[in-house]
């Protein structure tokens, strides 16, 4: 536990916290909408600081980033939480603070998952399976670290961070892959609880900042599949970043609270794909394909 970034004290014991665009106003013993910041006494605390639940090595192209050091290997670790509550998650028992019961919550300082890269002979450390975003105390240090050692700093996220949390990470931040999931705000609230505005920022200034940036959109029948939701996607995306960002098209299998909605047909990802290109995307990628 450690003490929160971002976030100013109110009267009445309540604080609102700043790292994401939930702006969370908390009041005293309460938890923000992560599940991971909490109130106590007037103070903001990071409970899942240095709390890992995960950590691993993989190839950079499970990230999925394709075109940022290709062909090497990734130190990914993730702490507890997410400030979205998608309900197809497949890595909920770590994003979802509630879901957690049965999750292992290892100390693991940041300077061990520095040393741990570089003996794995890691490129890059991944902050990632869960939201970096409400883990960006642990994240930070981290990246600190990483960027002393000559290790490039990789975020896999939502999206969903304040500005005052982008531009705390921009200076070690060297490569991104944010899931862009809608640009109709209807559908970015009803399923995720956020406003798809904020997330199309975080990827237009990251863009602007150069970062190394990829997207990924799961494309979910029900969901964010109408031809006029893909349409509007491609244009929009197209519109904040250009056509030269790799876009990662992904196919949804059913999981967690949507184990009863149908996999995407590989004709809808093929459809997209064929848009994104005529739009101008020079590179294009389907994912989840078998």
């Amino acid at each position: 536990m450690k003490e929160a970034m971002l976030y100013e004290r109110l009267e009445g014991d309540r604080v609102q916290c700043h790292v994401c665009c939930h702006h969370c106003v908390i009041k005293k013993n309460s938890r923000g909408i992560c599940g991971v910041r909490e109130n106590k006494k007037g103070v903001l605390y990071a409970l899942n600081y240095p709390k890992a639940v995960s950590a691993g090595i993989d190839p950079i192209e499970k990230k999925p980033l394709f075109h940022f050091l290709p062909r090497t290997r990734n130190y990914s670790f993730a702490a507890l939480g997410c400030n979205f509550r998608c309900p197809w998650c497949q890595n909920y028992e770590v994003a979802r603070a509630e879901k957690a019961r049965r999750v292992r919550e290892v100390d693991v300082p940041p300077k061990t998952h520095v040393e741990n890269a570089r003996r794995h002979a890691c490129q890059s450390i991944a902050y990632t399976y869960s939201e970096p975003t409400v883990f960006i105390e642990y994240a930070y240090e981290t990246m600190q670290l990483a960027h002393e050692a000559g290790i490039k700093n990789v975020w896999v996220t939502n999206g969903y961070m304040s500005e005052a949390a982008l531009e705390t990470i921009l200076p070690y931040l060297d490569a991104a892959n944010v899931d862009l999931k809608a640009v109709f705000e209807n559908i970015s609230k009803k399923w995720c609880g956020a406003h798809a505005q904020s997330v199309l920022e975080t990827i237009r200034r990251m863009k602007e900042a150069g970062v190394h940036l990829e997207v990924t959109t799961l494309v979910i029948p029900g969901v964010n599949d109408s031809p006029e939701h893909l349409e509007a996607m491609v244009e929009t995306l197209y519109d904040a970043v250009g056509g030269d960002v790799p876009w990662h098209i992904s196919r949804f299998f059913p999981a967690f609270r949507m184990k009863d909605t149908p996999s995407t047909p590989i004709e809808t990802l093929k459809r997209l794909r064929r848009m994104a290109l005529n739009q101008g995307f020079t590179t294009v990628h389907l994912g989840n394909v078998r």
